[in-house]
């Protein structure tokens, strides 16, 4: 799917034509710069590798140097590649957001909140005492029996535990684009978007 890199601002609200408070995210999507164009005779697939947010020569490698003199451009922070362009880019053509259209439906790919490790009752929703959904009848935050008797004497795999949670990929479908302010590079995207503010992000058509 053809698409852009952006940077979640945050979120805000407007009102719509009926007069209803509609929640939002708005997302300073691109402009990305073509890196590199993936062909079927050299790679064996067509795509587009596009950068986003310039990196300083501090933290650039000597490979990385090069690999972004050939598109005539700073080395960047994030690249990702896309598939399905509607157009022919070259190397070094920049893409912004008005390829997006308002009223038009996106995915959008971010990185969770990273929160930890957390007990049950937030990573999966167990109730305490009162809901007692795990057999345990004076414990309020514990997660009750896990294991089985003597057989088969061991506790089964993807049973739901205490443990790591969030910074997984995850990906939002179908949220309406809201807005298109094209002097500012900016997305209101209807919804919410996985990510904390100033996280990557990915809005694909």
């Amino acid at each position: 799917m053809s698409g852009l890199i952006g940077r979640k601002i945050g979120m805000t609200s407007i009102f719509d034509e009926n007069g209803k408070n509609v929640p939002c995210t708005v997302i300073e999507a691109g402009p990305c710069v073509v890196t590199q164009v993936r062909t079927n005779a050299v790679d064996g697939y067509e795509a587009l590798q596009l950068g986003f947010d310039d990196k300083t020569e501090k933290h650039t490698v000597k490979a990385e140097e090069g690999h972004f003199k050939k598109a005539g451009t700073a080395a960047k922070k994030k690249v990702v590649e896309f598939h399905g362009f509607d157009e022919e880019f070259k190397l070094g053509d920049s893409i912004d957001v008005n390829l997006f259209t308002e009223g038009e439906f996106v995915d959008v790919v971010g990185t969770s909140k990273g929160k930890g490790f957390q007990g049950v009752v937030k990573r999966h929703g167990f109730g305490g005492v009162g809901q007692a959904t795990h057999g345990q009848h004076n414990r309020l935050r514990a997660p009750g029996s896990v294991g089985a008797s003597s057989y088969p004497s061991r506790v089964f795999k993807g049973m739901r535990m205490a443990g790591r949670m969030g910074g997984d990929n995850v990906t939002v479908q179908n949220l309406k684009v809201l807005k298109v302010v094209a002097e500012k590079n900016l997305l209101v995207i209807k919804g919410c978007v996985p990510g904390c503010k100033n996280s990557y992000v990915i809005i694909q058509k």
